[in-house]
């Protein structure tokens, strides 16, 4: 026989339970929402013109193609804005991260392409093939590829996220941010942002999350 009374206390028990991992998650979401926006604050440039002069432009990788063949406008729109950078005298070179883990997906090779259609010499243009996320292109960009200061070309969400990144590992950054799209393209990117800021806030302050691939370190003037 069901002890009702017994259910009732149970019931109310694990809605108490989820009550607070709701207040929980929400504040996690709110504080890391906070500390992006705050290491950011003033460090995101979205004119070419008034953009200050860089060493390195640090692109941050996307895949070039989206799942039916159509190009990636973030893709497009970031190769675009580091181009444009490059051109204006902004940055004397870039270092374009992305992830490569088969041959068949090579994010960086595709951004060197396609900043070489933009009229970017070859030779200005350094691939990181280990920038597997977010946070491994900028602390790479520090550790393996030597720069003290970076300015980070993506969509303005994702400059910001970086910029807090690099705040927390003691990179010296500004931001640039690339031609966004418009709402209905870039909702549930949007709606992944904030999880991902709050897996870079627990990856700082809590697990010490380390790059996947470091290694021995890398002259940036020499690599290709």
């Amino acid at each position: 026989m069901i002890d009702r009374t017994a259910l009732k206390r149970y019931a109310k028990r694990m809605f108490i339970v989820g009550g607070l991992g709701a207040i929980a998650a929400l504040s996690l979401i709110f504080y890391a929402r906070h500390a992006v926006n705050q290491a950011a604050g003033g460090r995101v440039q979205t004119e070419v013109a008034q953009a200050a002069v860089s060493e390195v432009g640090l692109v941050l990788g996307a895949n070039p193609e989206l799942s039916d063949g159509r190009p990636n406008l973030y893709f497009e729109y970031r190769m675009d804005a580091a181009a444009a950078l490059y051109h204006a005298g902004k940055i004397e070179r870039l270092l374009v991260s992305g992830a490569n883990p088969t041959p068949l997906y090579d994010e960086s090779t595709a951004m060197k392409l396609a900043l070489i259609k933009r009229g970017v010499p070859a030779d200005s243009i350094a691939r990181d093939y280990a920038g597997l996320r977010t946070l491994d292109s900028v602390v790479r960009a520090k550790e393996i590829f030597g720069c003290n200061e970076v300015m980070i070309i993506s969509q303005a969400f994702h400059v910001e996220r970086a910029l807090y990144l690099a705040q927390e590992h003691d990179l010296n950054a500004t931001g640039f941010a690339a031609r966004d799209v418009n709402f209905a393209f870039g909702m549930k990117t949007k709606v992944r942002e904030e999880l991902a800021r709050v897996k870079a806030v627990l990856d700082c302050k809590v697990l010490g999350t380390e790059p996947k691939y470091l290694g021995k370190e890398i002259y940036l003037a020499t690599a290709d």
